[in-house]
């Protein structure tokens, strides 16, 4: 059994659905983090989150998970507890949970505006 570390990254330059990773045939893949990047200081931004099996089903991960203006959300994070405001001033993380994908299956996104979002996952192949 061969393993193999990688990341994925994108620029959401559209508000279309984007793919962000598809998985091999013959594989087997533990995504371990999703981090998705705002860089817009002037306003949030949402973010859709989807995984679609070889059917072409649908499976909604996130939907329209809002992402803080200037800042960073770990999609996969567990046990997170923040204080909200203007800003997040604080926040306690606990771990992630791991997401599987079966042999050619694709994660897309979907921005809610062009440009203000990057996205990287971190993934670990096993083949």
């Amino acid at each position: 059994m061969a393993t193999a570390y990688a990341n994925y990254k994108a620029n959401l330059t559209s508000s279309a659905s984007t793919t962000i990773y598809t998985l091999g045939s013959e594989k087997t893949a533990i995504i371990k983090s999703i981090r998705v990047s705002n860089s817009n200081v002037s306003r949030n931004c949402n973010i859709t989150l989807n995984l679609v099996d070889t059917s072409s089903v649908i499976y909604p991960l996130e939907t329209s998970r809002e992402i803080p203006k200037g800042s960073s959300v770990e999609l996969l994070q567990t046990g997170l507890e923040a204080e909200t405001g203007e800003n997040v001033r604080s926040a306690r993380a606990g771990g992630s949970a791991p997401l599987i994908l079966n042999e050619s299956e694709v994660l897309k996104v979907v921005a809610e505006r062009a440009g203000d979002l990057t996205i990287v996952i971190s993934v670990l192949e096993v083949s």
